[in-house]
C-alpha cells in the first residue's frame, strides 16, 4: 500500500512540475533569433541579412549587408535605397538565383546622408527589379571594432588618459 501512495504521490509531483518549467509552447529555442548587430528581413524571392549603417561621423555613413537570392532560375537586382535620408544614387547590383551579394566585400559604396549617428536606427526600404520592396530598421554603428575601415579610414583611437596616480608620481 505503502508503494503504491509514493508512487502517486511521485507522479503527482513530476505532472505538477512540469508545468512550471521552462519547456513548452512558444519556448525560445524554437524562435529565430540572429545574435549579431544587423537585422534580417525577407521578401518573396529576396532575403537582407545584417543590414547596418556604419558611420565615422553624426549624419552621414554607408550601408553595409548582404543580399540573397532564392528564386530559381530569375536574376534579380537591388535597384533603390530610400529612407528618412537624402536620396541614395547606386547603379543596380544583380543578385544572380542561388547566390549572395555582400555589399562590403567587394564595397558597394552606399552612402547614406541625414539626421542620424551612432547609436540611432534608420528605416532603410530595399527597391528591387522584380517589384519586391523590404522595409527594415537599421542599426547606425562606429566605424569601429568589426566594423572598421567600412566607412572610408576608421578615426584613430584616443590614447588612454592616465590616471591620477600617474599624474602625482610625476609631480
Amino acid at each position: 500500500m505503502q508503494l503504491r501512495r509514493s508512487f502517486a504521490l511521485t507522479a503527482f509531483a513530476v505532472a505538477l512540475t512540469a508545468g512550471l518549467s521552462s519547456c513548452g509552447f512558444d519556448a525560445a529555442t524554437d524562435r529565430v533569433y540572429t545574435p549579431a548587430t544587423g537585422v534580417n528581413s525577407s521578401g518573396d524571392d529576396v532575403k537582407v541579412s545584417g543590414a547596418v549603417v556604419v558611420s565615422t561621423e553624426p549624419g552621414s555613413g554607408t550601408l553595409i549587408a548582404s543580399l540573397s537570392n532564392s528564386s530559381e532560375g530569375e536574376e534579380t537586382a537591388l535597384t533603390e535605397v530610400t529612407g528618412d535620408f537624402e536620396p541614395v544614387e547606386l547603379e543596380p547590383i544583380a543578385i544572380q538565383p542561388g547566390e549572395l551579394v555582400n555589399l562590403a566585400e567587394p564595397a558597394a559604396d552606399i552612402k547614406i546622408t541625414g539626421d542620424f549617428e551612432a547609436g540611432n536606427w534608420v528605416e532603410l526600404t530595399f527597391g528591387f527589379d522584380n517589384g519586391e520592396s523590404i522595409v527594415l530598421e537599421a542599426p547606425v554603428v562606429e566605424n569601429a571594432n568589426y566594423y572598421a575601415d567600412l566607412d572610408g579610414a576608421a578615426p584613430p583611437e584616443e590614447p588612454a588618459e592616465e590616471s591620477a596616480e600617474s599624474d602625482e608620481a610625476a609631480h
